[in-house]
């Protein structure tokens, strides 16, 4: 059977909504809420709940987060009935929890039960060794997208793509072969 999969972009949901939507609301809740809804959690059950830019949750969604973690439980807004949960938590960040942590703007405790197998993406100025074949990937992508028989990008133009550091790290560099590819003159981007 197939396990749900569910996304959350948590820099993407205001501070005061994002527990209804991780958790859930009971109607009557608060007003306009005129009936009870399932949150990201539930809808995960038995899967997977991908959290991105998890650094950006209120300290008061990072408590109930926590929670869940430890306990596999949680209580929609508005509710005292406790909903048992299993499912799996991945998190991303663009930025060092650890250095979030000393800030201040990330609990230690949660933290520590996230972090129990980090996988560190390197950014794409670490790793130009890579940018061919993204710039491969997104010529295809581009040529189909906009009609036109690309075959690459010339010498000189991956010269200057191995020479820039990237700081909008894969998706300025997708913009950028975007935009090239809705420039360029076939058969190659310069």
């Amino acid at each position: 059977a197939k396990k749900p999969f569910v996304a959350v972009n948590c820099a993407a949901i205001p501070a005061d909504l994002i527990e209804s939507e991780l958790f859930g609301v009971s109607k009557g809740a608060f007003t306009g809420a005129v009936q009870s809804r399932p949150g990201k959690f539930e809808r995960a059950d038995g899967g997977t709940i991908f959290l991105d830019e998890v650094v950006e949750l209120s300290h008061r969604a990072q408590a109930s987060l926590l929670r869940v973690l430890q306990e596999h439980e949680f209580e929609r807004l508005g509710d005292n009935t406790v909903r048992k949960v299993d499912a799996r938590v991945v998190a991303a960040t663009n930025e060092d929890l650890g250095e979030a942590v000393k800030a201040g703007k990330f609990r230690a405790d949660l933290y520590y039960r996230l972090s129990a197998y980090p996988v560190r993406i390197p950014s794409l100025r670490e790793r130009k060794e890579d940018i061919p074949l993204f710039v491969d990937f997104f010529v295809e992508k581009y040529s189909t997208e906009y009609g036109k028989p690309l075959q690459g990008i010339s010498d000189q133009g991956m010269a200057r793509l191995g020479a820039y550091d990237w700081p909008g790290n894969i998706r300025e560099l997708e913009n950028g072969m975007e935009r090239a590819a809705m420039l360029a003159e076939p058969p190659l981007i310069n």
